[in-house]
């Protein structure tokens, strides 16, 4: 099966090892792929495992695991600059439904690393780069029926997963 996280690569070469043990997150983008497949695949437990402990996850843990719940459907990883030996950031889209309502959550994350290991802090929505033809926001209107469709295939959406 090939991973969830867009990657083209085989599910158990690129995130389960890391789901299985997220200290084998070598890369802040490496962390950010197996977060989004963990959203894929309903995995609560690994999303609030690689919260920052400052961000006490554990506490949150109904409001992340209402948030996993929508249907994931594909993830562009848009800038993985080289993070430097503390911090890192990843910049995303991250298509999803919700309610019969499509949506793309466009971030730029930051991970920094704790106790040497990678976790996820924070990130920011960067409007400005937003394309109004594709990227819908959480607060914006549903992507329309022939617009191009989410999970990436080309075809409209209205032809495809409308």
């Amino acid at each position: 099966m090939l991973c969830p996280c867009c990657s083209q690569q085989p599910y158990d070469q690129c995130c389960q090892p890391i789901h299985q043990n997220p200290l084998n997150a070598q890369l802040p983008e490496q962390l950010m792929r197996a977060r989004y497949c963990a959203h894929v695949l309903d995995n609560v437990e690994f999303v609030i495992q690689t919260y920052h402990s400052s961000c006490q996850a554990e506490q949150e843990a109904e409001a992340i695991a209402q948030s996993i719940k929508s249907e994931w459907v594909r993830l562009e990883v848009l800038d993985t600059p080289a993070p430097s030996d503390n911090e890192g950031f990843v910049e995303f889209k991250a298509y999803f439904s919700e309610d019969g309502k499509q949506y793309c959550l466009h971030e730029r994350s930051r991970f920094v690393k704790e106790d040497g290991h990678w976790r996820y802090i924070d990130g920011v929505m960067p409007e400005d780069k937003i394309d109004p033809r594709l990227t819908q926001t959480i607060a914006n209107t549903k992507i329309g029926r022939n617009d191009p469709c989410l999970c990436g295939s080309g075809k409209k959406f209205k032809k495809c997963c409308g």
